[in-house]
């Protein structure tokens, strides 16, 4: 079998089961574990599957510049947006994460509705100029990648508040790699916000589901809940809720 087609036959099987391991495919195809790994790295460094220890899993498509981001899964990202605006109580106070998803959940808040705010995202602070929320933006160095603050100095003024829902956006969510994003400061960030909320959801439009980034955020114990519209057929949700994930349907 040629490169090309093996290449093509790697990443089917990352889609039909949203993992691979080396040495199970190469003692199908009769070739080397180093043959396969050849493969793997060629995948991953083509930003199409993100190799692991004794495989690869299947790389998430949500890893592009804010910019493009919004171009991604626009109304899933929108059905995600309004479960998860839902779940904010009057009087709550909130850490809304950066990013497409939480940038849409500004338009799902009730204008008038009493609640606290805190977020690193400049982009999210500025759309809550005509809601009744009190807002707080952490400062710090701007990641302009997905338009947040992160660095010593986020990290230090996010130590200082408390809240009681944390809304966290990820890459990817997947059963054996967890929550994921695709840069290694972003994910630090995201575990302090998490650490300094009573309760920590997870916003995860369907391209997300089944897919891995890099940088490891938080396990799935770590959290709430996972908001999302994917079928609930699909064999990663069933594999998730048996794993004890709680999955809040956005409808």
């Amino acid at each position: 079998m040629l490169a090309a087609a093996r290449k093509e036959m790697l990443l089917e099987r990352l889609r039909r089961d949203g993992r691979l391991v080396a040495k199970d495919i190469a003692a199908e195809l009769g070739l080397s574990e180093d043959s396969i790994r050849r493969d793997l790295r060629e995948l991953d460094a083509a930003g199409l599957a993100v190799r692991v220890y004794g495989g690869a899993l299947p790389a998430s498509p949500a890893v592009v510049d804010y910019g493009r981001r919004a171009a991604v899964s626009p109304d899933s990202k929108a059905r995600v947006a309004a479960a998860a605006a839902a779940l904010i109580e009057p009087g709550a106070t909130v850490i809304l994460d950066g990013g497409t998803t939480t940038l849409a959940m500004v338009a799902r808040i009730p204008v008038a509705l009493p609640c606290t705010v805190v977020t690193h995202s400049p982009t999210v602070a500025a759309a809550l100029l005509d809601h009744a929320a009190d807002v707080f933006l952490i400062g710090g160095q701007l990641f302009k990648h997905s338009a947040v603050a992160c660095g010593a100095a986020a990290v230090e003024a996010a130590q200082r508040i408390s809240a009681d829902l944390f809304f966290l956006g990820v890459t990817g969510v997947h059963p054996t790699a967890g929550l994921t994003t695709g840069d290694p400061e972003e994910a630090a960030m995201k575990r302090v916000l998490a650490s300094r909320a009573a309760e920590t959801y997870v916003l995860a439009s369907e391209e997300k589901i089944g897919t891995a980034s890099r940088f490891g955020v938080l396990a799935l114990d770590e959290v709430a809940g996972v908001v999302t519209d994917a079928d609930p057929a699909d064999p990663t949700l069933r594999e998730l809720v048996a794993s004890g994930v709680r999955l809040i349907a956005a409808d």
